[in-house]
Protein backbone atom coordinates (compact mmCIF):
# COMPACT_ATOMS: atom_id res chain seq x y z
CA UNK A 1 0.00 0.00 0.00
CA UNK A 2 1.33 3.42 -0.99
CA UNK A 3 1.10 6.00 1.75
CA UNK A 4 -0.70 9.23 0.97
CA UNK A 5 0.86 12.64 1.63
CA UNK A 6 -1.18 15.81 1.65
CA UNK A 7 0.10 19.36 1.42
CA UNK A 8 -1.12 21.69 4.15
CA UNK A 9 -2.13 25.21 3.18
CA UNK A 10 -0.12 28.12 4.43
CA UNK A 11 3.44 29.14 5.12
CA UNK A 12 5.09 28.26 8.42
CA UNK A 13 7.95 29.46 10.59
CA UNK A 14 10.07 27.63 13.18
CA UNK A 15 11.40 29.71 16.05
CA UNK A 16 13.95 28.88 18.74
CA UNK A 17 13.51 30.48 22.15
CA UNK A 18 15.60 30.16 25.32
CA UNK A 19 14.93 27.01 27.32
CA UNK A 20 13.18 28.92 30.12
CA UNK A 21 11.19 31.29 27.91
CA UNK A 22 7.45 31.58 28.39
CA UNK A 23 5.21 30.97 25.39
CA UNK A 24 5.04 34.31 23.58
CA UNK A 25 1.72 36.14 23.30
CA UNK A 26 1.70 35.70 19.50
CA UNK A 27 1.89 31.89 19.72
CA UNK A 28 -1.34 29.90 19.53
CA UNK A 29 -2.24 26.23 19.21
CA UNK A 30 -5.43 27.12 17.31
CA UNK A 31 -3.81 26.70 13.89
CA UNK A 32 -4.26 23.40 12.00
CA UNK A 33 -0.51 22.92 12.55
CA UNK A 34 1.29 24.45 15.51
CA UNK A 35 3.76 22.94 17.91
CA UNK A 36 5.61 23.86 21.07
CA UNK A 37 8.44 21.60 22.21
CA UNK A 38 10.55 22.33 25.28
CA UNK A 39 13.78 20.46 25.99
CA UNK A 40 16.57 21.02 28.48
CA UNK A 41 18.25 23.18 25.83
CA UNK A 42 15.53 25.19 24.09
CA UNK A 43 11.91 25.96 23.37
CA UNK A 44 11.03 25.38 19.71
CA UNK A 45 7.84 26.77 18.23
CA UNK A 46 6.22 25.96 14.90
CA UNK A 47 3.60 28.46 13.88
CA UNK A 48 1.88 29.90 10.82
CA UNK A 49 4.31 32.52 9.60
CA UNK A 50 1.73 35.32 9.61
CA UNK A 51 1.47 34.92 13.41
CA UNK A 52 5.21 35.39 14.01
CA UNK A 53 6.28 39.03 14.32
CA UNK A 54 8.81 40.05 11.66
CA UNK A 55 11.34 41.01 14.35
CA UNK A 56 11.41 37.45 15.73
CA UNK A 57 14.25 35.45 14.14
CA UNK A 58 13.38 32.03 12.80
CA UNK A 59 13.38 29.70 9.85
CA UNK A 60 10.71 31.21 7.63
CA UNK A 61 8.94 30.32 4.39
CA UNK A 62 8.32 26.64 5.08
CA UNK A 63 5.57 24.50 3.52
CA UNK A 64 4.19 21.40 5.19
CA UNK A 65 3.24 17.87 4.18
CA UNK A 66 1.26 15.42 6.30
CA UNK A 67 1.24 11.63 6.14
CA UNK A 68 -2.50 11.42 5.61
CA UNK A 69 -3.30 8.22 7.47
CA UNK A 70 -2.90 7.29 11.11
CA UNK A 71 0.30 5.32 11.59
CA UNK A 72 0.78 2.44 13.98
CA UNK A 73 3.71 2.59 16.39
CA UNK A 74 4.94 -0.68 14.85
CA UNK A 75 5.37 0.90 11.40
CA UNK A 76 8.98 1.69 10.65
CA UNK A 77 10.90 3.61 8.05
CA UNK A 78 8.25 6.20 7.16
CA UNK A 79 10.38 9.25 7.90
CA UNK A 80 13.44 7.55 6.38
CA UNK A 81 11.51 6.95 3.15
CA UNK A 82 10.55 10.63 3.08
CA UNK A 83 13.92 12.03 4.13
CA UNK A 84 16.15 9.93 1.85
CA UNK A 85 15.07 11.27 -1.57
CA UNK A 86 14.89 14.80 -0.22
CA UNK A 87 18.36 14.53 1.31
CA UNK A 88 19.71 13.22 -1.99
CA UNK A 89 18.29 16.35 -3.68
CA UNK A 90 19.70 18.49 -0.83
CA UNK A 91 16.24 19.59 0.30
CA UNK A 92 16.28 20.10 4.09
CA UNK A 93 13.34 18.98 6.20
CA UNK A 94 11.95 19.80 9.62
CA UNK A 95 10.04 16.75 10.88
CA UNK A 96 7.38 16.48 13.57
CA UNK A 97 5.75 13.30 14.75
CA UNK A 98 2.48 13.14 16.62
CA UNK A 99 0.73 10.17 18.21
CA UNK A 100 -1.00 9.32 14.92
CA UNK A 101 1.12 10.63 12.06
CA UNK A 102 4.14 12.50 10.76
CA UNK A 103 4.49 16.00 9.36
CA UNK A 104 7.48 17.46 7.60
CA UNK A 105 8.26 20.91 6.34
CA UNK A 106 10.48 21.98 3.46
CA UNK A 107 11.55 25.39 2.18
CA UNK A 108 8.65 26.86 0.19
CA UNK A 109 10.99 27.55 -2.73
CA UNK A 110 11.69 23.80 -3.00
CA UNK A 111 8.13 22.60 -2.26
CA UNK A 112 7.17 21.64 -5.83
CA UNK A 113 10.46 19.82 -6.33
CA UNK A 114 9.93 17.93 -3.05
CA UNK A 115 6.39 16.95 -4.09
CA UNK A 116 7.65 15.66 -7.44
CA UNK A 117 10.41 13.58 -5.81
CA UNK A 118 8.06 12.14 -3.22
CA UNK A 119 5.41 11.25 -5.80
CA UNK A 120 7.70 8.42 -6.94
CA UNK A 121 7.09 6.52 -3.69
CA UNK A 122 3.97 8.16 -2.26
CA UNK A 123 0.60 9.40 -3.45
CA UNK A 124 0.92 13.18 -3.08
CA UNK A 125 -2.02 15.60 -3.02
CA UNK A 126 -1.18 19.27 -3.36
Amino acid sequence: MKLHLTALPGIFCVVRQDKDAALPDWFSLKSPLACACRTADELSLLSPQQDVPAAVPGERNLRAFKVAVPLEFTQTGILAAIAAPLAEAEIPIFAISTFETDYFLVPAARFEQAAELLSISFDVSL
